[in-house]
């Protein structure tokens, strides 16, 4: 079976016509809703429906030959109007209520993480330990106001820090 003619005959008699048709054109029907950047859920929507309407109006198809053409606008539409639909969408899970607290696992994560920050921390030396807490607390300070609160040199903040940043990680990789 060459033609998309002698597909549709074959189709209409009983033979395999429609597997070769979805053989045939499936890349280029799921190509459409991809371009669109559609999700793979919706992509198979519109994959889906696309086939659908073909097998609807397949028996009113008046050139077979341009088949190609039909399944790409129909595709086409198909995504515009998911893209429609999904713009105007307002997700709501109704069988759970919206959450503001996190989960227990969360929670105990956090905690941990914390708990080893705060140990990691508390091992380094006091200038160190003044110098990250500022840079944590007040991340908008310049280099010249963290010096004032420091007692040190405006050049020194930054080799200080890092070399602060440096040690604290090693003491955060010890406690794993």
């Amino acid at each position: 079976m060459d033609s998309n003619t002698e597909v549709l005959v074959g189709w209409r008699s009983g033979l395999c016509g429609w597997d070769a048709l979805v053989e045939r054109y499936s890349r280029l029907v799921w190509s459409v809703p991809r371009s669109f950047r559609l999700s793979q859920a919706d992509s198979a929507d519109v994959y889906q429906c696309t086939w659908l309407c073909l097998a609807e109006h397949l028996k009113r198809l008046r050139e077979p030959e341009h088949l190609a053409a039909w399944l790409v606008r129909t595709a086409t539409r198909q995504s515009i109007a998911v893209l429609r639909t999904r713009g105007r969408e307002v997700s709501y899970d109704l069988w759970e209520p919206a959450s503001a607290s996190p989960a227990p696992d969360e929670v105990v994560i956090t905690n941990e993480r914390q708990r080893r920050l705060w140990s990691a921390l508390m091992t380094l030396n006091e200038r160190c330990q003044r110098l990250l807490r500022i840079a944590a607390h007040s991340p908008e300070l310049s280099y010249a106001q963290v010096a004032d609160a420091l007692g040190i040199k405006v050049g020194s903040v930054g080799s200080t820090r890092t070399r602060c940043l440096s040690d604290l990680r090693r003491k955060l990789e010890g406690l794993r």
